[in-house]
This record gives structure tokens, C-alpha cells and sequence, in this order.
């Protein structure tokens, strides 16, 4: 059996959400050229040294209605991501919905979305580890609160009507894959986000901003709200039933909190509620000890990036900072079990969060948009050849327990999901008390 050990990983990216009232599709995989170059960009990614991927079919074009999906382009790509024994970090749903689902206001989608996660698990059984929805907290203030994404609204109420929603597809979706893949593994890529008080009058916007930045994973993982969350939900929308769901539906066994981190995570807060970006203050390392001391889960660095500026070593500088921070978790005795740059190539348009289509290309990626590597792509190799040896010994007991594609069929594999399986149902988690 192989052990990949640490998880390296890249991805690409497929953010895919609608602007303009939903008439614009802002499809990444399609302005990146993933479409068409697919197999080429697998190839980058073993090139690099790298066997994970955050990777997932296009939810929009993929789900056709309830019950009614388009497997055509993920049987392709899934069948050579197995055949060169990469594994996937399969993301289901990545800011965007269907066109005919509407957007995250919609409270069909849950109860869709997880027959589709349940169909996608049995149509692709050697897939193991998921982020069924990414990013729930992001995509629930931009969608709903900033009125920048989908149903573009600007109100709390339709922010927790869009959270819960989305937090709950999630829930349902685990559940739905666990009862196909019993030893599924959950990554959930999450944003870290703080907010630093402008001045002492900013310090009470300051602390509700920080409380409700832990109402996703709280949600997710069961954990009862502090008591002015609570009431922020009951006032906008959140039924005491709904709450009780999320309290009853604890799956943090089966779960690595995956943390985001970028240069915009930190925030600036002015007394009147404001906020403007404050660059990095804290850090990742900071930001994911507090994310851990809130839910003692296992965690993996998800997502990071910067732009490659004119000297050209400012994506490297980035990168080199990122992999101090994780070993400064992992040795302040967080168990770290991975890290990311996302993703593969460069975006297009995040320079205006996806607000616009104006088809600007954005120099995050390890490779540029006509496949030619970036030096923080080459740093990154460097980092993995040096780096992927040595922390697996550091601490075996913090290795994931994946299963490699190529290995899916074996007998001691099909041996440890009916473990799974018994001791999911033999073992399975009480209700929260918290």
C-alpha cells in the first residue's frame, strides 16, 4: 500500500458564478482554457511532483435538473485523473448553481445537491475525499451580503437564508457520499477571515464580524452558537427546527478543516460597520490556531496565492511565508496535514472578485494561461522535492488514511470501507451537546 503522506496539493480552478442579474456566467474553467487544454494541465500537476488536485465537473453544466445529469466531461477527465493515479479533492459546488435552480436563495437546492454528490460517488466509487461545497461563508456574504454574486442581494436576511441553505447541501451531501464511499474524507476549504478594530469605537463591529465568521463550520460541525449569533440567526430567517438539523448532524470524524488563506482575509473595521482590506496583520498561522482551538479538527491549508508583480519573485516571497506558517502550526502542535497553491494556472477577472467580465488574466497560478511555468511554480516543485520525505516521519500517526485511485479495487481497500461502514453505524456520533 502507498502512503502519499503530507498532501500537496494545486487546483483548478472552477469558480462559476453568475453576474449581471445571472445573465453572465463567469466561468472560470472556460476562461482559463481548462476545457480544452484538461489533459495538459493533469500533466503539469505530475510534472510538479504533485499527487493531489482540487478538481470537480461544473456544477452548472453538469446537473441538469433533479435527477438529470451530464457525466460526459467528468467520465473523461476522471477516468485519465485515475489512470495517472492522481487523486482528486473533488469539488461539487464552487459559488455557482444551475441556471434553472436560480441561486442560493432557492431552498430546493440542498435536497438536489445531495442527490447529485450521492450520484456522483456511485457513478466514480474510487473517489475518496470531497469538498462537497467550497467555501460556504465566502459564498454566502458575496452572494448575499455584498450583492456582488447570484441573487446579488445586500440584506442579512438573504445572507442567512443563503447560508443555510448552503451549509445544509453540504451536510446532506456527506451524508449522501458516506452512504456510498463509507471511508470518505471531507476537506472543508474555508476561508479564515479576521477583523481588526479601526479605532476603539470599531471594537463592537469588530466582534460581530468576528462571531459570525465561525457560523459556517459552526453549523457544519454541530457547535452550538454563542448566544448573539444565535439570536442574529432566529432574527433573519433560521427556524429553531433548521438549527436543531445542524446540531443533530455531527460529522466531524469523517472531516480536515481545510483553511484558506490570501492577502484579503484581514479586515479593517470602522465604527459605522465598514470595512476596507487591512493586508496581513495576523497570518495564517495566527488565524488557523484560533479556527483549531474552535473545533479541534484535524487541518490542511487549502487555498493561497498572489500575483507574480514586476520583479517577478513576489509569488515566491508569498509562498516561501505560507510554508513558514504551516510549519509554525505544525510545531506549535496543530496536526497540519497538507497545503495548497490554487491553483494550476492563472484566473482570469478575480482582480475584480468575478464582479466583471472584462477577460483579464491574473498571474496567481504556478503556470501562465499558455502552460508555461511561473517561478512560484518551480518554487513550488522545488518545495515538494525537499519537504515530501521529510514530514511524513516527522509524525506517521498524522497521516491521512487515503486510498490511491490505482489501489481503489484491492482487497484490503474494499476490506477498510466495510470497516468503515460497521463502525460508522456501530460508532456513529451522538447528537451535539455543547
Amino acid at each position: 500500500m502507498m502512503s502519499p503522506g503530507f498532501i500537496f496539493a494545486t487546483g483548478i480552478e472552477n469558480s462559476a458564478p453568475t453576474i449581471n442579474g445571472g445573465r453572465t456566467r463567469m466561468d472560470e474553467m472556460d476562461k482559463c482554457g481548462h476545457y480544452h487544454h484538461w489533459r495538459t494541465d493533469f500533466g503539469l500537476v505530475q510534472e510538479l511532483g504533485i499527487h493531489f488536485l482540487r478538481y470537480g465537473p461544473p456544477l452548472h453544466s453538469s446537473l441538469l435538473g433533479a435527477g438529470r445529469y451530464d457525466w460526459s466531461f467528468a467520465d473523461e477527465t476522471f477516468r485519465d485523473l485515475k489512470e495517472r493515479d492522481l487523486i482528486p479533492i473533488v469539488d461539487l459546488c464552487h459559488f455557482g448553481v444551475p441556471d434553472w435552480i436560480g441561486n442560493f436563495q432557492n431552498p430546493d437546492f440542498p435536497d438536489i445537491f445531495a442527490a447529485y454528490a450521492q450520484a456522483f460517488a456511485q457513478r466514480f466509487p474510487w473517489v475518496q475525499l470531497y469538498t462537497p461545497v467550497n467555501e460556504m461563508f465566502i459564498c454566502a456574504v458575496f452572494s448575499a451580503l455584498y450583492g456582488w454574486w447570484n441573487e446579488q442581494h445586500t440584506s442579512d436576511r438573504a445572507f442567512v437564508t443563503a447560508l443555510k441553505h448552503l451549509v445544509k447541501a453540504n451536510v446532506l451531501a456527506m451524508n449522501a457520499i458516506l452512504k456510498v464511499r463509507p471511508d470518505a474524507l471531507f476537506v472543508q476549504s474555508e476561508s479564515s477571515e479576521y477583523f481588526h478594530a479601526e479605532n476603539p469605537r470599531a471594537i463592537r463591529p469588530a466582534e460581530l464580524a468576528n462571531a459570525r465568521r465561525f457560523l459556517s463550520l459552526d453549523l457544519n460541525y454541530g457547535r452550538r452558537v454563542d448566544s448573539e449569533m444565535y439570536e442574529y440567526l432566529m432574527d433573519n430567517g433560521l427556524t429553531r427546527e433548521e438549527y436543531r438539523f445542524f446540531m443533530r448532524n455531527n460529522l466531524k470524524h469523517h472531516c480536515i478543516m481545510g483553511n484558506d488563506y490570501y492577502m484579503t482575509n484581514e479586515h479593517l473595521v470602522s465604527e459605522d460597520g465598514s470595512m476596507q482590506a487591512s493586508g496581513e496583520i495576523f497570518g495564517y498561522s495566527v488565524i488557523t490556531n484560533q479556527y483549531y482551538d474552535r473545533y479541534r479538527l484535524p487541518v490542511m491549508h487549502t487555498e493561497t496565492n498572489l500575483v507574480q508583480g514586476p520583479r517577478g519573485d513576489e509569488a515566491v516571497f508569498w509562498l516561501r511565508k505560507q510554508w513558514a506558517n504551516v510549519l509554525r502550526v505544525r510545531n506549535d502542535g496543530v496536526p497540519i496535514v497538507g497545503f495548497t497553491w490554487y491553483s494550476l494556472t492563472d484566473q482570469v477577472d478575480w482582480d475584480t472578485a468575478l464582479r466583471e467580465n472584462n477577460g483579464n488574466p491574473n498571474a496567481l497560478g504556478l503556470y501562465d494561461l499558455d502552460r508555461n511555468i511561473r517561478p512560484v511554480g518551480v518554487a513550488y516543485a522545488k518545495l515538494i522535492h525537499d519537504w515530501c520525505q521529510v514530514l511524513p516521519t516527522q509524525s506517521v500517526c498524522l497521516q491521512v488514511p487515503v486510498v490511491m485511485p490505482s489501489e481503489a479495487d484491492q482487497e484490503w481497500a474494499r476490506r477498510q470501507r466495510a470497516h468503515a461502514y460497521q463502525t460508522r453505524h456501530e460508532t456513529a456520533a451522538p447528537d451535539n451537546t455543547e
